[in-house]
């Protein structure tokens, strides 16, 4: 968790203010420093194709361990 902007910002590319925001976001969760009846937080990737949207939240869910559920709305 200590290096987890560093690790996201190895493979993603021009998204550090992103990257940065979301990493403290979950350091802040991760170390108690939140309400825990709260989710950690609820984030919103918006852009042009290609940005790095999915590959973010590829990592992430790496990093961290967990499964990435993703739901492609174009579908619908």
């Amino acid at each position: 968790l200590k290096d987890l902007a560093a690790n996201l910002k190895m493979v993603v590319f021009g998204q550090d203010t992103a990257i940065d925001a979301l990493s403290t976001s979950i350091k802040l969760a991760r170390a108690g420093l939140r309400e825990g009846s709260k989710p950690i937080g609820s984030f919103l990737f918006a852009g042009p194709t290609g940005v790095g949207k999915t590959e973010v939240s590829k990592q992430l869910a790496n990093v961290l361990g967990i499964e990435l559920v993703r739901f492609d709305m174009s579908e619908y």
